[in-house]
């Protein structure tokens, strides 16, 4: 490495070439004894991330993963939000993202300055935030929560008081009509998941009449309507393996699918169109993870999430009642 490398890796710009020739996979493997190294992986990374990782999850799954892990260096492969959240579960520990620049349009729907105004409108309401949010939001909450595990965390916070969810407003509106409570709603929403056409998943209904519908809560009201499941991505997994059905209409994030086929190879699984021509149903922040950037942030332990203590521990007491409500209700990632 130049000088010139070095810069350019201590602030995360890892562009550097690699050879064609080398195998990735068996690099990794190498670089995960030599560092002491655990990959944590979202079901939404590419197949070839998915294949080399030690663990793939959801959420919770990834956050309680997180929690327990004895490895010294903790490669995310995921978004920024996920990567912040197994840092502040594990502050002497060093966690790499292989693009920093991996975002997530639903966390930066919600900015901590606007939000904290907003909270601010509700002194009385305790606050629940989907997990995928900034350090700083989860600052200003009580409990985070992830799809898997909403209704129960939910469900744990007495009738009679009164809760802000933010910043996903289609799962809160699914939670609220699950529980009947009546939360106040962040406006904010998963570019993805906001996307899929009802008018040409109809279309696609027609074409395959005996496919099921299955969905993410935080998908549109309208989608969800017309879903024969609706469930995290963990339990999207789990029911098509256990489900007798053949074929299976997709409404989330496609990197699913390949899970999907592993653990049911006999079965058709159809990703939900979007409402245009593109590939929306592909998440770009999470797609910006190559197994190239994988293998230079492990060889350069660059780029590195660091955090702020104040801001870390704020925001740590709110993950820490999640993971209590979700160990108390039996709760596991997948």
């Amino acid at each position: 490495m130049n000088n010139r490398d070095v810069v350019l890796a201590e602030k995360g710009f890892l562009d550097f070439e690699v050879d064609p020739a080398l195998d990735l996979f068996a690099e990794i493997e190498k670089l995960k004894k030599e560092k002491n190294a655990v990959i944590l992986a979202h079901y939404y990374q590419e197949p070839d991330i998915q294949d080399v990782a030690d663990y793939i999850g959801d959420s919770l799954g990834l956050a309680q993963q997180a929690s327990k892990t004895d490895a010294d260096i903790i490669v995310f492969a995921g978004v920024h939000f996920m990567a912040e959240t197994a840092k502040i579960l594990n502050p002497s520990k060093k966690v790499l993202l292989p693009d920093l620049k991996a975002g997530c349009s639903l966390a930066d729907s919600a900015p901590g300055h606007l939000f904290k105004a907003f909270r601010e409108k509700y002194p009385d309401h305790i606050v629940v935030s989907y997990i995928n949010c900034s350090a700083e939001v989860k600052a200003l909450s009580d409990i985070i929560c992830t799809s898997s595990n909403a209704e129960k965390v939910i469900e744990s916070i007495p009738a009679g008081q009164p809760i802000i969810f933010a910043p996903d407003k289609n799962l809160g509106a699914y939670i609220n009509k699950k529980t009947g409570r009546n939360m106040v709603l962040w406006n904010g929403a998963c570019m993805v998941h906001e996307i899929f056409s009802l008018e040409k998943i109809t279309k696609l209904k027609i074409r395959h009449p005996k496919a099921k519908l299955i969905a993410h809560p935080e998908c549109e009201d309208a989608v969800l309507a017309v879903a024969d499941y609706i469930g995290s991505t963990t339990q999207l997994l789990k029911y098509t393996s256990q489900d007798s059905a053949h074929e299976y209409i997709v409404a989330t994030e496609t990197g699913i699918l390949h899970q999907m086929q592993q653990d049911s190879p006999g079965k058709t699984f159809i990703p939900a169109p979007p409402n245009n021509n593109c590939a929306c149903n592909d998440c770009p922040h999470m797609k910006l993870n190559t197994l190239e950037k994988l293998y230079l942030c492990m060889k350069y332990e660059q780029p590195e999430l660091l955090m702020d203590e104040t801001l870390r521990e704020a925001a740590r007491k709110p993950i820490d009642r999640m993971l209590e409500i979700s160990r108390a209700a039996g709760l596991i990632g997948g």
